[in-house]
């Protein structure tokens, strides 16, 4: 699309708008892959055109496991999104990140069970490359965006992906840390897999909102405490944003945007008609 936005933000728990956009539009997508969780909201911050996208819909009706995560992702391409930052709400698994503190994680680990983590089936076969599944350039730029604010950051540290919605147990959460995992989320696995086929570039900004379970002389990790971090947290995320529109370029620099060239391993001709439409604004290029 012409004048497509520079960013794309997908709001996770306790963020669900951006306040301060102009000349607000809203899209309502349907896609190969069925529905996004709602409207996608462009507009403009800084004199940048930015979308914004709540993970979990209007009013958080979706739970970690319900997002549809292609339709999400397929969707922000469709607007011409090539960089995506995620809000997402964590736990630590680690003393020194504690609640309150931002991270910006450059690992990840899949725990999840039964998402749908490719764009790519019917007769379509993509081995895609991920041994660094966030954008370090984007992260980069995340990482420096929160420093100017008051929050407390971090930068690194693995990420682990459950399957939800429930939290984990003592057990799990004790696994987690032996594995040397920092954070525990829910939404980021599949969805940086995907943008990542999507050859988007894609970081996270991860709220720290407990400890999970695993810290003796903390209570356990109940929703009203990862509300109340989250409230507090929401204008550190959206002052972020707001330094990120100053300083962001549209230009990449990074190996994101060519992730598919070499990841195609089905033959051309054994593509069927219809995958081949389906998937044309992620691979036509390649298909030529």
């Amino acid at each position: 699309m012409e004048d497509k936005p520079f960013l794309a933000i997908i709001g996770g728990s306790g963020l669900y708008q951006m306040p301060g956009l102009e000349n607000v539009q809203s899209y309502d997508l349907t896609t190969p892959f069925g529905k996004p969780s709602g409207p996608i909201l462009t507009g403009y911050l800084q004199g940048k055109k930015l979308a914004f996208l709540a993970r979990h819909g209007e009013g958080h009706r979706f739970s970690p496991s319900e997002v549809n995560y292609q339709a999400n992702i397929y969707a922000l391409k469709v607007l011409g999104v090539e960089q995506i930052i995620s809000i997402s709400a964590v736990g630590s698994l680690r003393e020194d990140y504690a609640p309150g503190d931002l991270v910006v994680p450059d690992g990840l680990f899949d725990f999840t069970r039964s998402r749908k983590r490719t764009f790519f089936e019917g007769n379509c076969v993509v081995h895609i490359s991920v041994p660094d599944p966030f954008c370090n350039r984007l992260s980069e730029h995340v990482f420096q965006a929160i420093k100017q604010t008051a929050a407390t950051v971090h930068r690194g540290g693995t990420l682990i992906t459950i399957e939800g919605p429930r939290f984990s147990t003592k057990s799990e959460s004790n696994v987690f840390r032996s594995w040397g995992m920092s954070l525990i989320g829910m939404t980021t696995s599949p969805e940086a897999f995907l943008a990542r086929e999507a050859e988007m570039c894609y970081a996270v900004m991860a709220h720290v909102t407990d400890y999970d379970v695993w810290h003796v002389s903390e209570s356990p990790v109940t929703v009203e405490q990862v509300i109340q971090v989250l409230n507090r947290n929401t204008s550190i995320a959206q002052e972020a944003i707001r330094n990120l529109a100053k300083t962001l370029s549209p230009e990449r620099t990074c190996t994101c945007s060519h992730a598919l060239a070499n990841a195609i391993i089905t033959q051309r001709e054994f593509i069927p008609p219809e995958t081949r439409q389906r998937l044309d604004i992620l691979i036509g290029k390649y298909l030529a």
